[in-house]
């Protein structure tokens, strides 16, 4: 239904935004540790499917899969080390992921081509431009409704339940019995393995990876604030925010070229969310909804004496009859 091929780069983009924030959201909304890392994972899983590809031929997709498994390994000890901290501190920890991948791969430019980028061979060299991009639009949607669906699942599981009772009270959740640290950890390598997927699967789409790109805090702040703004207790609220943000993002990336504005519009949008939306577009929507609801619903100034007297009367009927029955039993 696209008219150009840009169109359809532009839903590829927001598909890939809207499967880095739900892959956020496993971490961020089950146990509301907030990782500004997370790009580290994307372009980890970027990278991995590139090298694999172009310097260990192996094929494309056989290489997306096994970096994000190689990502997911790489995610236990990261995660075993991180989230023995909370709150501003693993904050803190996950941006020092993002900055030491960033000077990795910059400075081993033997292997990764530093700054001068890395060149992944496409996966389908016979395709015109145009149905190349349908393809990968149509793999990206396969691999955000594989995410939500774990994330349904998960959502509605015993394991889920203790995640999160984790982001309610880890204390509280620990001393009843959760096991909380085992729980994060599983947690945290099941959302590197999505994202990891997500930037492979954006190297084969692009061909063409720059370390400053693809290990950018800027990736983790996307995710964080399309989740925020959707809602991130809602299977769906990343999915909105993806759609609105990375439109957004994008809009003002084709406006105004290179310029910085695009970074405005982010900002703008996340104080929006901060100041109006605190839990998200989703919960404020519902909110508002139920509001509508109790308004239109009778008040009791509205009801006239006698019908009050006759619920009264109906009520003290039944707890009569009550009575009698019990006495009669007895």
């Amino acid at each position: 239904m696209a008219p150009s091929p840009y169109e359809i780069t532009v839903g590829i983009a927001i598909l890939n935004y809207a499967v880095l924030s739900t892959s956020w959201n496993f971490v961020g909304g089950f146990t509301g540790y907030i990782s500004l890392g997370h790009g580290a994972f994307a372009g980890l899983g970027a990278y991995g499917t590139g090298l694999l590809t172009a310097k260990a031929e192996l094929p494309p997709f056989v290489a997306l899969f096994v970096a994000a498994a190689l990502v997911a390994v790489l995610a236990v000890p990261v995660g075993y080390a991180a989230l023995r901290v909370r709150g501003a501190s693993f904050v803190i920890v996950s941006i020092a992921l993002v900055l030491i991948m960033l000077l990795v791969f910059q400075s081993w430019a033997s292997l990764t081509g530093g700054s001068r980028g890395l060149v992944v061979p496409r996966p389908f060299p016979g395709m015109l431009r145009a149905e190349h991009h349908r393809t990968f639009y149509f793999l990206f949607l396969a691999l955000l409704a594989t995410a939500l669906l774990s994330w349904w699942v998960i959502d509605r599981s015993r394991f889920g339940m203790g995640l999160k009772a984790i982001r309610e009270d880890e204390d509280k959740a620990q001393s009843l019995g959760t096991p909380t640290y085992t729980y994060k950890l599983v947690v945290f390598v099941v959302s590197a393995a999505f994202t990891a997927l997500a930037g492979g699967l954006y190297a084969l789409w692009f061909g063409d990876l720059d370390p400053v790109f693809q290990f950018s805090i800027l990736s983790g702040a996307y995710m964080v604030l399309m989740a925020l703004l959707g809602g991130v207790r809602h299977l769906y609220g990343p999915l909105l925010g993806a759609v609105a943000v990375g439109y957004a993002l994008e809009y003002a990336k084709v406006e105004y070229g290179d310029t910085p504005l695009h970074l405005v519009v982010a900002g703008l949008l996340l104080f929006v969310v901060v100041m109006f939306m605190p839990d998200g577009v989703i919960p404020a929507a519902g909110a508002l909804l139920a509001r509508f609801r109790r308004t239109g619903e009778t008040s009791i100034r509205e009801v006239t004496a006698a019908e009050l007297r006759g619920r009264r009367e109906q009520d003290d009927g039944t707890e009569v009859r009550g009575s009698e029955r019990t006495t009669r039993g007895a």
